[in-house]
């Protein structure tokens, strides 16, 4: 009986076309709003699909469960950030320093999206109260990739390899500076009022976190070379 009715549910969604791919958007919104709201623990199906106005077999159709279809949300949450921009930020030919101000560059311009912003930071604070597998499966397909290159960049610009300690400490640092911004903007706002994330600013500040980072990574780098070179000097 299950099998039957997930079928007439296929037949009828792809029967509906355009109007079908339009429910399934239509039910990530509205999902995206009520786990902001109440967390992936709290927050029901029979809710997000009523505001969508969507069948409750939708879900399992599109998203297999509730766990499949936040974990979508989770996704497109992350890319929100502009994934595609700091992807193509990554892999431009150029100097490294280049580069690090482009990825940052393009992060930032991310968070011109206000009420994604802040819809986003609501998610987050969700998830690191209540960890759910979802978020493992996004670091893997979205976060690492990425992370690995920031890491092979930051280990460039201070001469080191990727997988030292120094060159983790300093993209933590590096990624720290901007999710600060992604994170945390409400806060922010209330304890800078003159803080407006509009794409002018934001491009300020993603100046400043390159240089306040590069400034940095050149002292580094060069301490570290006159320090070899002592040493091979005795």
């Amino acid at each position: 009986m299950a099998t039957r009715a997930h079928a007439a549910t296929r037949n009828r969604a792809d029967a509906g076309g355009e109007a079908a791919q339009a429910t399934r958007a239509r039910l990530l919104e509205v999902a995206a709003d009520v786990f902001a709201e109440a967390g992936y623990q709290q927050a029901k199906i029979r809710q997000i699909c009523a505001r969508a106005g969507a069948n409750i077999a939708l879900v399992n159709y599109y998203f297999g469960d509730k766990l499949g279809l936040y974990t979508e949300v989770l996704q497109q949450t992350v890319k929100a950030g502009h994934i595609a921009a700091m992807r193509g930020a990554l892999e431009q030919e150029g100097p490294p320093e280049q580069i690090l101000r482009a990825l940052i560059k393009a992060r930032m311009r991310g968070l011109s999206r206000r009420d994604e912003a802040h819809r986003q930071f609501r998610i987050f604070v969700h998830e690191l109260a209540n960890p759910t597998p979802a978020m493992e499966r996004v670091i893997d397909e979205v976060s690492r990739p990425i992370y690995g290159r920031v890491l092979e960049l930051i280990g460039e610009l201070l001469g080191r390899a990727s997988n030292d300690e120094k060159t983790r400490l300093c993209a933590h640092s590096v990624m720290g500076q901007i999710m600060l911004y992604a994170l945390a903007s409400p806060v922010l706002k209330r304890l800078s009022p003159g803080l407006r994330m509009t794409p002018k600013q934001l491009d300020r500040i993603a100046d400043h976190i390159a240089e306040f980072s590069l400034a940095y990574l050149r002292a580094a780098r060069k301490e570290r070379s006159n320090r070899n070179a002592r040493a091979a000097g005795k």
